[in-house]
Formats: C-alpha cells, sequence, structure tokens
C-alpha cells in the first residue's frame, strides 16, 4: 500500500516537472509533505485494524463452550464407496479408502470463517474440534476430486457428474471440480447446466472465487 502511495505521487510530481516546469525544490518539499501524511494516514489505519483485531480475539478467547448441534455436518453418499473403479487405478483406490475412513467422521466445511469467529460463536474450548471437521471436509473435496477424475478417465462420465454434484453442493473451492463438471455437461449435451455452477462459485467466500466464474463463463463463451 505505501509503496504504491509513492509511486502515485512520484508520477504526480514528474508530471508537474514536464509538462508545467515547475522548479524542483518546490516540488520535492511537496513531495515529502504530501509522503509524510499518506504514510502517518495509513499507519493510523493500520493501527487502528490491528488493535480491533485483538480486541475481538480477547473476547472470542473468553467465550464459553456452546453446542454444535446447528452446524451443516455432511454425510457421503454411501454407494459413493462401491463406485465402479479399477483395481489398477491406486488413485482411485485411494480416494475411495479415504473417503471409508472420513464417512465415520464428523464433517464440516467451514471455509471462510476465521478461528476467531469460530471462538466467538462456539467457544475456545471447541477450537480443536472444530479445526479437525473443517480438515475433514478438506480431505473429502480432494478425493471427491480425485475419483471424479479417475471416473471420467475410465468412461464412467454418469457416475464422474454424480460425484462432483454432490461436492459442488459442498460449496467446495477446488477449480478442477467445477471445470470437469463442466466439460462433462458439455460432452453430454447440457452446457445450460454450467450457469449453475457459475452461480454456486459466484457466491464461494474464497479468494478462488472469481477465477473459477471466469473460467467456467469461458467454456460458455466459446
Amino acid at each position: 500500500m505505501k509503496s504504491y502511495i509513492i509511486a502515485s505521487i512520484i508520477a504526480i510530481c514528474l508530471l508537474l516537472i514536464i509538462l508545467f516546469k515547475v522548479p524542483i525544490l518546490p516540488i520535492v518539499i511537496i513531495f515529502v509533505i504530501i509522503l509524510t501524511i499518506s504514510i502517518n494516514k495509513s499507519n493510523k489505519k493500520m493501527k487502528q485494524q490491528t488493535e480491533s483485531f485483538w480486541e475481538k480475539e480477547r473476547k472470542a478467547n473468553s467465550v464459553r463452550k456452546k453446542p454444535l448441534d446447528d452446524l451443516n455436518y455432511l454425510t457421503i453418499p454411501e454407494h459413493f464407496l462401491s463406485m465402479p473403479v479399477s483395481k489398477e487405478d491406486t488413485h482411485a483406490l485411494d480416494a475411495l479408502d479415504m473417503l471409508k475412513h472420513l464417512s465415520s467422521q464428523k464433517i464440516v466445511n467451514l471455509t471462510g470463517i476465521t478461528n476467531t469467529d469460530l471462538k466467538l460463536t462456539y467457544g475456545t474450548a471447541n477450537i480443536t474440534v472444530l479445526t479437525q471437521y473443517d480438515q475433514n471436509y478438506t480431505q473429502l473435496a480432494h478425493a471427491l476430486q480425485q475419483l471424479a477424475a479417475s471416473l471420467a478417465d475410465n468412461d464412467h462420465p454418469k457416475e464422474s457428474m454424480e460425484v462432483l454434484e454432490y461436492a459442488i453442493s459442498t460449496r467446495t473451492d477446488i477449480s478442477a471440480s467445477y471445470l470437469l463438471l463442466a466439460d462433462l455437461y458439455i460432452a453430454d449435451g447440457h452446457p445450460e447446466k454450467i450457469e449453475s455452477l457459475i452461480s454456486t462459485a459466484s457466491s464461494l467466500d474464497t479468494l478462488l472465487a472469481p477465477s473459477i466464474v471466469r473460467n467456467l463463463k469461458s467454456k460458455t463463451d466459446a
């Protein structure tokens, strides 16, 4: 941010010197004054943000343990565990093993929610278990993508689509899942279904959302 401010001020000063032939000394003085003011404002804003963060963190650390009943727990469809994969396809087999393991675990997608917000909502004592639930989700999302890719590569497009549609219903942010499903929709003669993928991707609370949407739109424009 500071480098952007400095670059902008330098550009303005050079413009004044070149276009209006303003003496260099006054420009230097103006530059120093403006830069000092800008840096002070930036530092003040950063200080306020830091103080606000630590105050929120302090409050979060004092919240007592609360029930986790309202979490959106995910259940892996049982028939996913017996998808038609080759015994020689180690990637698919690894994915199935992971899904079997996770089928007995609690899984929650907490993407985009900070630990501080989790502590404020459910209490500090729950942060460890919530972190585990979220890690389980990360493993689930990757296992679903791995399984779907293997199914698609081995002439099982319908099963691959089913796995990917479930993955996206859980609001995964794995770009490959959206793009593969879009390709499968196109191959299946239903490119209009990509619009629903764009809608879901647009609502994701992740930095990856814009690129996923952009790549999906490129497929509809092709």
